[in-house]
């Protein structure tokens, strides 16, 4: 069975993307979103899942410190040696 990416239209061949640019496209498509933050916020999988794709756009772009700054949080999330901070906006009032 062929990849849905392959055999549509509405998609470019993955060959005209650069390895840097699908990586990027993976990291904002697994970004937490604000709307999403309080309901995934503590979500270990999902946490890990942000940081590793970033560790790999920073692997891509040569800038080794950072990737590894963002593998050890994500394997911190997955050994849950770390967890959410509290929402910075509670306890504030907005105007």
């Amino acid at each position: 069975m062929a990849n849905k990416l392959e055999t549509s239209n509405d998609h470019r061949d993955l060959q005209e993307y650069s390895t840097l640019e699908l990586a990027q496209a993976l990291a904002q498509k697994l970004a937490i979103s604000e709307r999403d933050w309080h309901r995934l916020k503590s979500n270990r999988q999902v946490r890990a899942l942000e940081l590793t794709v970033a560790a790999l756009v920073f692997l891509i772009k040569s800038q080794p410190t950072e990737a590894i700054a963002r593998l050890n949080q994500a394997i911190k999330w997955l050994d849950r040696s770390i967890s959410a901070p509290p929402c910075p906006t509670h306890g504030s009032q907005k105007n």
